[in-house]
């Protein structure tokens, strides 16, 4: 994530760009696409999927053992590499969807069987018994996060949630009720979070402190993301506490990899799987600009910040805190994230 003085890419020229395809803009976004981690992923049979790690996983286990539910898809994958290269050893079970029912993931060697809906409750169960210091990352789909969380209250296992979506007021209510240990955020890059939570800060702290500014939005998401960035909505809304006036329907959302590589700068590599956010602020005569910057490729910061955040829990959930329901801020806060 940059902070920075200038951007590489002027939004308002962007926008006056838009319709005047084949772009050839040169920027410094697309030259830190050699520092963006890979994740190989390979199919082997129709019900085997296998994932190479990147990097060596350490050798050192440090003792927890984790559930990956929602393990087959990309971010499920994401965060099994940054697990095993932390020294967290995932189950050989998982939970999934209908169509997940039967495979096995291959995860550095490690096996682990993708049980459907069907018998989910009492392969939960069964293995939480089997390794009661049990941690489950529910990466799965938006319309399944309030009946997973039901399931792990019910067990009573502890479970770090970064799937979006749901109804979030009952997934709470969900939680507090059952007193099971969990940290919940849609926002698992603990970078983004950071900064976020700076802007929050000088939001409560400096009210109107750009009155009269205007303010501009580029965000930059893969294809199948047709919604406004949530990341993007609470940044602006810190704005607007600052005093900008600006209405969501204002954000420039590009979701043409046309448009992604050739103008926004998203590596070709990424664009399945990008976060590119650019906010620029003018003053009213024009004569002072501010711009700020936040590009994420892949996934690595979200599996990373989601590795924080269990070894975050485990120690909550060893020392018997009296809190029990904790977001990425939390993790912040504590100071001890790698």
């Amino acid at each position: 994530m940059a902070f920075l003085a200038e951007a590489p890419l002027n939004i308002t020229s962007a926008i006056s760009q838009l319709n005047k395809l084949p772009l050839r803009l040169e920027s410094s976004i697309g030259t830190r696409s050699s520092h963006c981690r890979k994740l190989f992923v390979t199919m082997s049979g129709a019900s085997v999927q296998s994932v190479a790690l990147s990097h060596s996983a350490v050798s050192k286990n440090v003792g927890i053992p984790i559930m990956v539910n929602g393990c087959t898809g990309k971010m499920g994958r994401a965060v099994l590499e940054a697990a095993i290269s932390a020294g967290l050893d995932p189950v050989p079970v998982a939970l999934g969807g209908t169509d997940d029912a039967g495979k096995i993931v291959d995860a550095c060697g490690k096996q682990i069987e993708v049980h459907g809906p069907t018998d989910r409750e009492k392969i939960m169960a069964s293995t939480f018994n089997d390794y009661p210091n049990l941690i489950v990352v529910d990466y799965t789909v938006p319309t399944a996060v309030n009946e997973n969380a039901a399931l792990y209250c019910k067990v009573g296992v502890p479970f770090v949630v970064g799937t979006t979506g749901g109804d979030r007021e009952l997934l709470y209510k969900i939680v507090e009720d059952s007193k099971v240990y969990a940290v919940i955020s849609p926002q698992m890059g603990k970078q983004v979070v950071a900064f976020l939570a700076a802007m929050e800060i000088m939001a409560e702290q400096f009210p109107g402190a750009f009155s009269g500014y205007k303010l501009e939005v580029m965000e930059s998401h893969q294809a199948s993301k047709l919604d406004i960035s949530g990341t993007a909505k609470d940044v602006i809304s810190c704005f607007q506490k600052l005093g900008v006036s600006y209405d969501l329907d204002q954000v420039m959302q590009i979701r043409d990899p046309k448009l992604q590589t050739e103008m926004v700068g998203v590596p070709e590599e990424h664009l399945s799987g990008h976060a590119f956010h650019m906010y620029h602020l003018s003053s009213a005569d024009g004569t002072v600009s501010f711009e700020f910057q936040h590009n994420v490729c892949g996934r690595s910061i979200y599996a990373e910040g989601t590795v924080d955040a269990i070894l975050f829990l485990a120690k909550k959930v060893k020392s018997n805190s009296d809190k029990r329901i904790f977001n990425m801020i939390d993790v912040l806060r504590e100071g001890n994230m790698r």
